[in-house]
């Protein structure tokens, strides 16, 4: 485990697009997030495009988000400056003359998969093409929703728990877990910006949650297919087909296929905002099944939840231990070691390049 003090970096690269929200949630009303140690604001103009602004007025440093919205500028709660989307400060009480100092910063914004991405570093590297891609969030011949939980803890842990998911067989035995996940062999690879682990259990019987989505008896082979993509997005390729029919050579027609999306975002060093939404190409019209299974992942997750709280919870009280890593952490690690190594290269000076 690390500990940032104010001769070490934050624990998260700058440039790179961070999930800020779900776009439902980004109305025409200030909504206040933080993301990687810094307070934002957020709201969506009368264009429809979402506007996200420092939230800390230029004069007193107030919270823009305890102020109002007014048409598509920002009016400062405390004495009644106002910001227009640009950062700009278009009004000051009692003076005709604007000092032109008088702005906050703004952040790259681009709307894509059904959230709300924020560029958090340099903005003269925000490139569109740099969004995650978890396309299937909002795929016309996939069905998909999900939600967003505020996690008391180190970001880092979320990826580790998506990174090797032999905790399901402890953690959900109720619905996604059982013995083949922990004993089942899989195989790691790693790019410059990617992990992927691939876990196939073949010849088996499903646990309860896919039973109910496969819905004939007899064994099955399943299959997990997590994919990394740094710094903090994971989507696992999830699903159960009749056994022996060749899905593990791409055959899927004889079962059902999901995805797991999930995108992580730092807010302190001791919480994040966890977004995830479950997809499935199966039975896309149906929308009792795409809520039940919501709030079926819902409740995996708050089992999650629990788990990582209480383990944040053990590494603040015996700052003196470290982790020690298993094969089953291969994934994880290398998710680590790509996450430093773009720490690493936003360090002043020569560039770092994190320890193997």
């Amino acid at each position: 485990m690390s500990v940032t003090t104010a001769d070490t970096p934050q624990p998260w690269p700058m440039n790179a697009w961070y999930a800020a929200a779900w776009d439902h949630e980004v109305k025409r009303k200030l909504l206040p997030r933080t993301i990687c140690g810094k307070k934002v604001v957020l709201y969506r103009r009368s264009d429809d495009r979402v506007a996200a602004l420092e939230d800390a007025c230029w004069h007193r440093l107030l919270p823009l988000s305890m102020g109002r919205l007014e048409g598509d500028e920002v009016v400062c709660g405390y004495h009644g400056l106002v910001f227009d989307a640009s950062g700009r400060c278009t009004h000051m009480p009692s003076q005709d003359t604007i000092n032109p100092s008088a702005c906050v910063r703004t952040y790259p914004v681009v709307e894509k998969h059904r959230f709300v991405w924020l560029w958090m570093g340099d903005p003269a590297l925000a490139d569109p093409a740099l969004v995650p891609d978890l396309h299937w969030n909002k795929d016309p011949e996939w069905a998909a929703d999900g939600k967003l939980i505020e996690v008391a803890c180190d970001y880092r842990l979320v990826i580790d728990n998506l990174m090797d998911l032999t905790h399901e067989t402890f953690v959900h035995s109720s619905s996604i877990g059982d013995r083949n996940v922990a004993e089942a062999p899989f195989a790691v690879t790693h790019g410059d910006r990617t992990v992927t682990v691939t876990r196939w259990m073949e010849g088996i019987l499903p646990p309860p949650l896919w039973a109910a989505q496969y819905g004939r008896p007899g064994p099955v082979d399943r299959w997990q297919i997590i994919r990394f993509e740094a710094p903090c997005t994971v989507a696992i390729d999830v699903g159960v087909a009749e056994a022996g029919t060749g899905a593990k050579a791409g055959d899927r027609s004889k079962g059902v296929n999901g995805m797991v999306l999930n995108t992580i975002t730092p807010s302190t060093e001791k919480t994040c905002l966890y977004f995830w939404a479950f997809a499935r190409n199966y039975d896309i019209l149906n929308q009792k099944r795409t809520t039940d299974l919501r709030e079926g992942v819902a409740n995996v997750f708050r089992e999650d939840e629990v788990i990582l709280e209480a383990q944040q919870r053990a590494m603040d009280e015996h700052p003196e231990k470290v982790f020690f890593n298993l094969n089953i952490d291969a994934g994880s690690m290398w998710a680590r070691r790509l996450i430093d190594r773009r720490i690493a290269a936003e360090r002043p000076g020569p560039r770092a390049v994190a320890a193997e």
